[in-house]
């Protein structure tokens, strides 16, 4: 069953877009992450433009962030003083994002970007994803336990001046930091489409402080203003949003979530944490392959 993208300019089977959109839901249920890190790389895969498929999938996240933060905003589990702060942060980077979009699209270099972003932020993701998982099996294959981390912000974060008391994480620090790190995110997720969850979570963890019982919903929380106000930004300065296609990502990821979720509870957290290391670094890999070799076809040409 094909379907005509319009601002993709491209006929797509509508199975195969719904379907990658339930995998990246089976993702985002199992292990927690919003998939949109996933949905861009492989969208590049089937053919749609990255152009287009960093901005759709930008707004499907979206979508799937709405039910996270009411889920989590129901047990408590969203600090709104800190989210709000990350929210103008975000807002700010996607302003920059999308200069940066701009300026890239008019040199002619906005897909290869998008694909070095992506190869980088994998690789590095799914590499230190992997040693930390790898290090948890072996301790419990072992029997010796590892060391507890202690939960403080780092160092660069407690000089900053201006503090404020962030009553729902426990902490006491400057909002400069979750304002940079919101800024930070913005610009991600207005260049690769992401909602920045993969990102943002072990920053909020190891570089703020945060509690652990609040990190989650927080960042749900951010993910969904700054994604909305990256959707607008596309369609305003980039006009790369393709309604059809969000939409059809939309059904795939909200029915696979829902299937994700009752995985998780079957597979250990540990060996999850594993699979999806593995495979965030086939997909970097897998992009940095695209980078290298030489296509078939070195010129196409298109009608003006």
């Amino acid at each position: 069953m094909d379907v005509y993208l319009p601002i993709a300019n491209l006929a797509v089977n509508l199975l195969v877009i719904v379907g990658l959109g339930v995998l990246t839901g089976l993702l985002s249920g199992m292990f927690g992450v919003g998939g949109g890190f996933l949905t861009t790389p492989l969208l590049i895969f089937y053919g749609v433009p990255p152009t287009v498929a960093a901005a759709s999938a930008a707004s499907q996240v979206t979508g799937a962030s709405v039910s996270g933060v009411i889920a989590h905003s129901r047990r408590g589990g969203v600090d709104y003083h800190m989210g709000a702060v990350m929210v103008v942060g975000g807002i700010i980077g996607t302003g920059l994002g999308a200069l940066l979009f701009n300026l890239f699209s008019s040199l002619g270099q906005i897909d290869t970007l998008i694909n070095i972003l992506y190869v980088v932020l994998l690789g590095g993701i799914g590499t230190v994803m992997a040693r930390d998982a790898w290090a948890a099996l072996k301790a419990q294959r072992t029997g010796i336990p590892r060391p507890a981390k202690k939960r403080r912000h780092h160092p660069l974060v407690a000089n900053l001046p201006l503090r404020w008391r962030f009553y729902r994480s426990g902490l006491y620090i400057s909002p400069l930091a979750p304002l940079a790190l919101g800024v930070i995110t913005g610009i991600l997720t207005m260049l690769m489409g992401i909602g920045g969850g993969f990102v943002l979570v072990p920053a909020m963890l190891y570089i703020l402080g945060m509690s652990a019982n609040v990190v989650v919903g927080t960042s749900l929380f951010q993910i969904l203003f700054t994604t909305i106000a990256t959707t607008l930004m596309h369609s305003v300065t980039t006009h790369a949003v393709d309604i059809v296609l969000a939409a059809a990502l939309l059904i795939g990821s909200v029915t696979g979530a829902q299937f994700g979720a009752r995985l998780a509870l079957k597979i250990p957290a540990d060996r999850l944490r594993l699979v999806l290391a593995a495979l965030v670094l086939l997909v970097a890999l897998r992009m940095a392959l695209g980078l290298t070799y030489r296509p078939e076809a070195i010129y196409t040409v298109a009608p003006l």
